[in-house]
């Protein structure tokens, strides 16, 4: 993996400010201020936690604390590397919906290979999964590693952690379950994960990344199927030239 310029907290929360301009406004005394006039958000809370107390409460700093790689190539993640894997349940709650009737509220169809699958119209996620569908369809042979996809919209937990799932918000997708390798099916334990295993084309990652997505297989904890909105991360990768390539 390459690395280029580390950039600021200051610097990551202008790009976070400015992947979402429908929801977020700016940043006023170390929180975000939101455009519908509701209580600002603390960026940062103050404690020092370990990496799986940031999975199971991280704020909105801890969400930017590892710098996710973007690229056509395949990296093996080190021990705990999971950028993106960290998130701020209060902020994704103020981007999508405090609840599965709110997020539904906002949830439109999308034609994906000849199904429809739900996401959120929200920080145009869907338009975003649209680009990416028609981008893919140029890529000979793909349709069957990304369809039939294994759902979108489904409130819920991420398995075996406290903080919800990015699917709940309806701005995830997973993809062909045929060909997915996923570290809990594998036996891993959290921190504990046996050797990582990827059977989808770069290709098609680097697509997704390309409009807004990463993936779950540049994640210690590796989701291979799982692809989630989360355009800032994209962001700060191109502007400090984080590389998942030599």
């Amino acid at each position: 993996m390459a690395r280029g310029g580390e950039l600021s907290i200051d610097q990551k929360l202008a790009l976070l400010v400015a992947s979402y301009p429908e929801t977020i406004a700016g940043i006023e005394d170390g929180r975000l201020i939101f455009r519908d006039g509701g209580a600002p958000l603390l960026i940062d809370d103050g404690r020092v936690k370990d990496h799986f107390a940031k999975l199971g409460a991280g704020d909105v700093e801890d969400s930017l604390s590892q710098d996710y790689p973007v690229g056509a190539c395949e990296t093996k993640p080190s021990v705990n590397f999971d950028p993106g894997r960290i998130r701020s349940d209060p902020l994704m709650m103020r981007l999508y919906g405090a609840s599965a009737r709110e997020v539904e509220r906002s949830l439109v169809n999308v034609d994906w290979f000849g199904t429809v699958v739900r996401m959120t119209r929200r920080q145009g996620a869907d338009i975003a999964l649209g680009q990416v569908r028609d981008a893919l369809k140029s890529i000979p042979g793909v349709e069957k590693y990304v369809s039939p996809s294994a759902g979108t919209f489904n409130w819920r937990k991420v398995a075996k952690a406290p903080n919800m799932s990015v699917h709940s918000f309806g701005a995830a997708i997973d993809l062909n379950t045929k060909y997915a390798d996923y570290w809990v099916w594998s036996g891993g334990k959290p921190g504990h994960v046996p050797a990582y295993s990827n059977r989808f084309p770069m290709a098609i990652v680097e697509t997704f990344e390309r409009f807004g997505f990463i993936w779950g297989g540049r994640w210690y904890h590796y989701d291979t199927m799982h692809f989630e909105y989360r355009p800032e991360l994209v962001a700060i990768a191109k502007a400090a030239g984080v590389s998942a390539c030599p």
